[in-house]
């Protein structure tokens, strides 16, 4: 199997633009879990574009795109008001290392070296502003619907900060979940 990178980094698009929003916590959760060592994600579309073949049998990634267009209307007056409306659109995504056939520089991206602790920075900083409630205590990691707060260990009860922010990204993951999809994620 190819593998562009050994750590988890930001999830980025074929062309190299960095995802946003919850689609980085849905990237890192799917990265980390089929054990990707890559970043780097692209549509079914996109591969076959670039004359390749995402393998048989391989499943793909759901990412969100959420954007708002607006419609005009009666005012019933005669006049028309224009109205807002958003909209939220789910596609599928496969990782590099799910895609035969690809141009070389897609399987052999760059290592860019950071130093630990301005990464641990960079993490604090991101989960911060997600604005979610973080416990820390107990022996368990778990996202919490009720209280809508994420419980984690402390950082001390981790092998390293990386195992720690992995844990993090993935009990967010739930988080944005709920705050963007209550009733798919909870029946609310």
């Amino acid at each position: 199997m190819l593998r562009t990178r050994s750590r988890i980094s930001r999830p980025l698009r074929h062309n190299g633009q960095p995802y946003s929003g919850m689609n980085v916590l849905l990237l890192w959760s799917e990265q980390m879990s089929r054990g990707f060592a890559s970043s780097m994600w692209m549509t079914f579309k996109q591969s076959l574009e670039l004359g390749a073949a995402v393998r048989k049998g391989e499943t793909g990634s759901t990412v969100v795109f959420a954007s708002r267009f607006t419609k005009s209307e009666s005012d019933g007056k005669g006049g028309e008001l224009d109205r807002e409306i958003p909209f939220l659109k789910a596609y599928s995504v496969f990782n590099v290392e799910q895609i035969d056939g690809l141009p070389e520089h897609y399987y052999n991206r760059l290592e860019i070296v950071l130093d630990p602790v301005a990464r641990i920075e960079q993490a604090d900083h991101f989960f911060r502003s997600t604005g979610a409630v973080i416990r820390h205590g107990g022996d368990q990691a778990f996202y919490a619907p009720g209280p809508h707060v994420i419980q984690m260990p402390s950082f001390e009860t981790f092998k390293d900060a990386a195992s720690y922010y992995a844990t993090l990204s993935h009990e967010a993951t739930h988080y944005a979940g709920f705050r963007i999809m209550p009733h798919q994620c909870f029946g609310v």
